[in-house]
């Protein structure tokens, strides 16, 4: 006859098969602080992750394939020196911008026109832009199709999802920001669509439009998303992801 659990007993059964559920482990990866031979204290936790994170960098030994000539070779680090040149070009071109339903477009005309190598600034952020959401999806699609997505890199794949959707949410707030008609269309287009989603449809798309109607408040909180909380939330995820990556025993090669 089975004996009935108590209300405390049952919450620690539950903890028990959830942290050793693959999810859990996944995320976690429990004991391989011990598998290091380091005792399970906070200082030496927080020494094998800063370990693990310049390890990504400069790594004791690498894997064969991960050195190999490939076609598919470094398109993750190329993501990171994309996204690293963006921001250089970026805060060039902030000393130029006012974003402003008046000024922005005058801004951007004079900057091609007026401003020592400011084209040429504007089509290194432009051309960088539209290459790392090209090398984003190319790394994606190689892990995928590697089949490096598979325990124990679940929890990784769903920051590498995450950082492709920020990438393309950069990339699609910066195409707005000349505020020419293409942008006037794409706010207008971008806005509907959300605000036909259930429940919370049309309160997010008042917050993001910032009226009833597009304008300079539009403007306005699209830069601020731009330039100061996508990559912010970026920066947090691509540090998550390179620890990861040596967490889980380097860069993956074919399953």
């Amino acid at each position: 006859m089975a004996t009935k659990m108590t209300p405390q007993q049952r919450m620690t059964d539950i903890a028990d098969k959830t942290q050793g559920s693959q999810a859990w482990n996944s995320i976690f990866r429990p004991g391989s602080i011990f598998r290091k031979g380091y005792s399970d204290s906070p200082r030496n936790r927080s020494y094998v992750i800063m370990n693990s994170l310049l390890y990504h960098l400069h790594p004791v030994k690498v894997k064969r394939h991960a050195v190999k000539v490939s076609y598919t070779l470094c398109l993750g680090g190329l993501s990171f020196f994309l996204f690293i040149l963006l921001t250089i070009t970026g805060i060039f071109l902030m000393f130029f911008y006012r974003p402003t339903e008046a000024q922005a477009w005058s801004d951007i005309r004079n900057l091609q026109t007026g401003v020592a190598f400011g084209m040429l600034v504007r089509n290194m952020h432009r051309w960088g832009a539209h290459l790392m959401v090209l090398t984003v999806f190319l790394h994606m699609a190689r892990v995928f199709y590697h089949g490096a997505y598979k325990a124990p890199r679940e929890f990784n794949w769903v920051i590498g999802v995450i950082l492709l959707t920020l990438t393309l949410l950069l990339s699609f707030t910066g195409y707005l920001l000349p505020w020419d008609q293409l942008a006037l269309w794409a706010v207008t287009v971008g806005t509907n669509m959300i605000g036909y989603t259930p429940v919370f449809g049309r309160q997010t798309r008042f917050v993001l439009l910032g009226s009833i109607e597009i304008g300079t408040n539009t403007l306005l909180r699209w830069y601020v998303l731009h330039v100061l909380l996508f990559p912010f939330v970026i920066v947090i995820f691509m540090a998550i992801h390179f620890w990861r990556v040596r967490k889980d025993g380097g860069i993956s090669g074919p399953l």
